[in-house]
């Protein structure tokens, strides 16, 4: 019988990888933390602009800036929005500040704009400015080029809306409907669990498998599983920050340093899996490889890898005393391993690789078990 013939399915073509990526651009771009924050801006833009010509003096002659000054404070979160704003303010004071002081060399020349953009981005190097060091060499270059004639004129009214817009730009983003992303932390850190529990799961049944497994998933995880505990990290770090000077955080509370000390268990448990997946991935398929997983110890250690990560999920979806009669018979079976090792002979020409891989689980558990002495420290020290 003739064998049939394997379709390979074409590539996609550059216009249609162009085409996806812009989807996922546009779809990423309309997420409602996305255009929450554009409609606070546009609010933010328009009170900005509606009360720049009531300013007083010269200010009222250059209402555009207020505008500017709002889009530039508004921010993903209270405090984020006033940070930005005040280094923003004190760039483009430093710039107007080196603009007059290069107006005693003449009129705007092209050697005036080269000194004041060099300097500009010299000064643009100092500690602390942040955002602000952008607007060093810009606030400089308008005085000079834009301010003409008038260069008091003109800096007091582009500084002046320019704070105006900054403090209605902070005040929207105060008042209306900041953002707290503690949810979002939340999830993240559910979602690190539930994959480190999953990559257990799979790597202990890769065990009971007739090798070589013939699922191979898992042993190309690890990298992304390190990038997911990095998004884990960013998504706690952005919910510390979006509660600082928020006044909702008074109406929904969170436990940041529990957050912070779920995340640092997260990423030890991370390490352990990966290194747990590296070891287990040479063993199978590597062939510099000396180390090896007696047949007789495989399905017991599959059993125990698929417990720590019931431990694991069970941190999720259990009470507390699930929890720990979860965490007890995994630490039955890594401890009964772990003696039957101690008491039996092994090959000196093929070492084994299961103290390894216990050493790893038994750490895991460290960390996962509820009531770990480590825990137990933590809560008394932020208690």
């Amino acid at each position: 019988m003739a064998t049939p013939e394997k379709t390979i399915d074409s590539p996609p073509s550059l216009l249609h990888r162009w085409a996806r990526a812009a989807g996922s651009a546009v779809a990423a771009a309309v997420l409602w933390p996305r255009l929450q924050l554009a409609l606070k801006a546009g609010l933010a833009a328009g009170i900005a602009f509606a009360i720049a010509p009531f300013m007083p003096g010269s200010a009222a002659e250059y209402p555009y800036y207020a505008p500017l000054g709002a889009l530039v404070a508004m921010y993903e979160n209270v405090a984020g929005s006033m940070r930005q704003g005040v280094q923003t303010l004190v760039g483009l004071a430093i710039g107007v500040g080196l603009a007059f002081m290069l107006f005693s060399l003449g009129s705007p020349s092209p050697w005036t704009v080269a000194v004041v953009m060099g300097l500009g981005v010299i000064l643009a190097g100092l500690p602390k400015i942040g955002s602000g060091r952008d607007w060093i060499p810009t606030a400089a270059l308008l005085v000079l080029l834009v301010g003409g004639h008038n260069p008091d004129t003109f800096s007091f009214g582009y500084l002046f809306q320019m704070g105006v817009g900054v403090t209605v730009g902070i005040i929207v983003n105060l008042l209306v409907f900041p953002p707290l992303h503690f949810r979002a932390a939340a999830l993240s850190i559910a979602e690190l669990r539930q994959a480190l529990a999953q990559q257990l799961w799979d790597m202990g049944k890769a065990l009971k498998e007739s090798w070589p497994p013939e699922h191979q998933d898992w042993s190309r995880r690890s990298e992304a599983l390190a990038a997911h505990a990095r998004s884990v990290r960013f998504a706690v770090e952005k919910a510390d920050a979006s509660r600082r000077a928020n006044p909702r955080r008074h109406l929904h509370p969170r436990d940041m340093e529990l957050d912070y000390r779920n995340l640092r268990d997260l990423e030890r448990l991370t390490f352990h899996v990966q290194d747990v997946t590296q070891v287990l991935s040479d063993v199978i398929w590597a062939e510099d490889t000396p180390f090896v997983v007696p047949d007789a110890y495989a399905a017991p250690l599959g059993d125990a890898m698929a417990s720590v990560g019931d431990v694991l999920r069970a941190l999720e979806e259990e009470q507390q005393d699930r929890q720990a009669e979860l965490a007890r018979s995994a630490d039955a079976e890594i401890s009964e391993l772990t003696a039957r090792l101690a008491t039996e002979q092994h090959s000196k020409d093929a070492p084994s690789a299961v103290e390894s891989i216990l050493v790893s689980l038994h750490r895991m558990l460290r960390v996962a078990t509820p009531g770990r002495p480590e825990a137990q420290q933590a809560n008394t020290s932020a208690g």
